[in-house]
């Protein structure tokens, strides 16, 4: 019989997989894909793997960290995990020098700030979220222009 373990790693892969290959909204319908594929799962074993996946809640949906990650630079395509939340960007503005304020749709603040979080973004000292509003918090004026410069290059169009 496999460990502990071997059967936690096992469930990870498979959520992996899983969520590589389908759009899971919610914890009780991954326990059911894993449990189509011969994976014993509750929710809270599901609950704890997201974590230590650092599985993200991007767009109504989880997403993998590969989607949440990566950097880059002005002028370049966004990174994976910013093109997948840029959509719901709204507006980007300082709010004094150190500070910039960052304006989502209803309910994706969050995920864009745990995407850049993960792009690590130098300038970027970290994030505070809400449900449609982030702070981003930077070390200099400079750092705070290159990042609403980086932000602006990923705002949607129009």
């Amino acid at each position: 019989m496999p460990s502990d373990h071997e059967q936690r790693a096992h469930r990870q892969q498979a959520i992996v997989s899983l969520l590589g290959e389908a759009r899971v909204t919610n914890q009780a319908e991954l326990v059911e894909l894993l449990r189509s594929r011969g994976i014993s799962a509750t929710q809270s074993s599901v609950s704890r793997d997201l974590r230590d996946l650092g599985v993200a809640w991007i767009g109504g949906r989880y997403a993998l960290p590969a989607l949440a990650a990566g950097s880059g630079s002005p002028g370049e395509a966004p990174e994976p995990g910013l093109g997948e939340v840029s959509r719901f960007l709204r507006e980007a503005r300082p709010a004094g020098p150190h500070l910039t304020v960052v304006t989502t749709a209803p309910g994706a603040a969050q995920g864009v700030a745990f995407a850049l979080d993960r792009a690590g973004w130098p300038e970027a000292v970290g994030t505070l979220a809400g449900d449609d509003t982030l702070f981003v918090a930077t070390s200099t004026a400079a750092d705070q222009q290159r990042l609403l410069s980086r932000l602006r290059g990923i705002l949607p169009e129009g």
